[in-house]
């Protein structure tokens, strides 16, 4: 089985950064693409930005030129690093990860990392 770890939430002031991490472990062939989304109170989970395992790179217009995502495919880790952080960005971060094990593909969330952006 694969674990997602997430880390790297907290509070912060509007304006300020924050870099998330989400390391994968467990036994699996490869990962394909990475990527990340959040969840308001009270508003459905939505993209913030994904990652092929060659680099490519998709954002939320939301977070265009504010958020950057990166991996290390040695590591199995994803990183999002989130500049000018605004009070709307506030939700949990989840992590989500293609897997390609063995005998099947299949996606693998973790658990979430609480981001809260005061104003």
């Amino acid at each position: 089985q694969v674990q997602l770890v997430e880390s790297g939430g907290g509070l912060v002031q509007a304006g300020g950064s924050l870099r998330l991490s989400c390391a994968a472990s467990g036994s699996f062939f490869s990962i394909n693409a990475m990527g990340w989304y959040r969840q308001a109170p009270g508003k459905q989970r939505e993209l913030v930005a994904t990652i092929t395992r060659g680099g490519s790179t998709n954002y939320a217009d939301s977070v265009e030129g504010r958020f950057t995502i990166t991996r290390e495919n040695a590591k199995n880790t994803a990183y999002l690093q989130m500049n000018s952080l605004k009070p709307e960005d506030t939700a949990v971060y989840y992590c989500d990860a293609g897997i390609a094990a063995f005998t099947r593909a299949y996606d693998q969330w973790g658990q979430g990392t609480q981001v809260t952006v005061s104003s």
